[in-house]
């Protein structure tokens, strides 16, 4: 099977020159040339931006889930929760048990 092909736009970046400086930098540091680390970083920032938008129509969802239905976690539960769980992962207690919703009347 045929390899896909990558196609490369070609674009201009001006950048502060201390910016460039601390790119170059911190590109040294990680082993990569500036453009690699440069493409890497906005890889990064795009991947970042799409998982929030993500999460936030996910949470949108949950909000309307949990209205329509009336059922839910308590926060003061939630909270609670994680802090024993916190704990668990420490070593320091047993694994608390899952959580279950209940009425949100």
């Amino acid at each position: 099977m045929p390899k896909a092909s990558v196609v490369n736009k070609p674009t201009s970046l001006k950048l502060p020159a201390a910016l460039k400086e601390q790119l170059e930098d911190v590109a040294h540091s990680a082993g990569l040339s500036l453009h690699a680390f440069m493409i890497q970083a906005l890889a990064d920032s795009v991947q970042r931006t799409r998982l929030r938008e993500a999460f936030a129509q996910d949470s949108m969802a949950a909000l309307r889930d949990m209205k329509t239905s009336g059922v839910g976690y308590e926060l003061d539960d939630v909270r609670a929760h994680f802090s024993e769980l916190s704990s668990y992962r420490k070593g320091r207690q047993p694994k608390p048990p899952d959580l279950h919703p209940s009425s949100l009347g």
